[in-house]
């Protein structure tokens, strides 16, 4: 199995970082093969511009996403890149600290960038018949907030509801099998012990990989032509 981890943390020593690396050394050692895009290290560039296609499809109005559509085989090297990374991943992994209620800025560029109309969505060809169809992509993440917090009853709601943007308008809307995140409470407040424990837990997370049940979304096959639900 290919495994591709996409890592945003600007900090070696975190905790994201050391789940990043828990993360490589299971799947190393089960005999996979891990490829890990450490975006702070790389320097990648989160700005979707026009600098991003070798040509224009329209040079009299800029649409970036008419753009990946017209473009999508002559796209910068920093993009084409990373999609032989994404193309060639049987399982991805999102690594990343919760940003107000969402992704680091440099992860939803990568997001913006590397999703490309054309190549991985477009058109009738999402959720279960988008292109990265029979890849499965979760999320792993470290939050300040205490996990009561961010339950159905806690002030800022449940954690799935939070990450939808997330789990189902990107990953399952580009046809990835989204398993069920992992999310690290508290991290910052923790002690060491406490660290311990939610490393362990995480290693268990991975260990039951295979075991978790898949998030559920919408079908193309429910809907009709005009994305409308069909009776029943």
């Amino acid at each position: 199995m290919n495994v591709f981890i996409v890592h945003a943390h600007q900090e070696p020593q975190s905790f994201v970082s050391a789940m990043k690396d828990a993360a490589v050394a299971h799947y190393t050692a089960a005999g996979h093969t891990v490829v890990v895009s450490d975006l702070y290290a790389m320097k990648w560039n989160p700005v979707a511009s026009p600098d991003d296609f070798a040509e224009r499809g329209d040079p009299a109005y800029f649409n970036y996403a008419l753009e990946q559509r017209a473009n999508a085989n002559k796209l910068s090297p920093d993009i084409e890149a990373e999609l032989q990374k994404l193309q060639a991943a049987d399982l991805v992994i999102f690594s990343f600290p919760l940003y107000w209620f969402s992704v680091p800025a440099i992860l939803k560029g990568w997001i913006d960038r590397v999703l490309v109309s054309g190549r991985v969505y477009g058109g009738r060809r999402i959720y279960d018949k988008g292109m990265m169809a029979g890849k499965r992509a979760t999320v792993a993440l470290a939050t300040g907030a205490r996990d009561y917090m961010l339950a159905a009853e806690g002030i800022h709601g449940d954690i799935n509801a939070i990450l939808k943007p997330v789990l189902q308008g990107t990953l399952g809307y580009v046809g990835f099998t989204v398993l069920p995140p992992y999310v690290s409470y508290h991290v910052p407040y923790l002690s060491e012990d406490k660290r311990l424990d939610v490393m362990t837990g995480y290693q268990e997370y991975l260990h039951g990989f295979d075991t978790l049940e898949p998030m559920q979304f919408p079908s193309l096959a429910d809907f009709d032509p005009q994305m409308q639900r069909l009776p029943g």
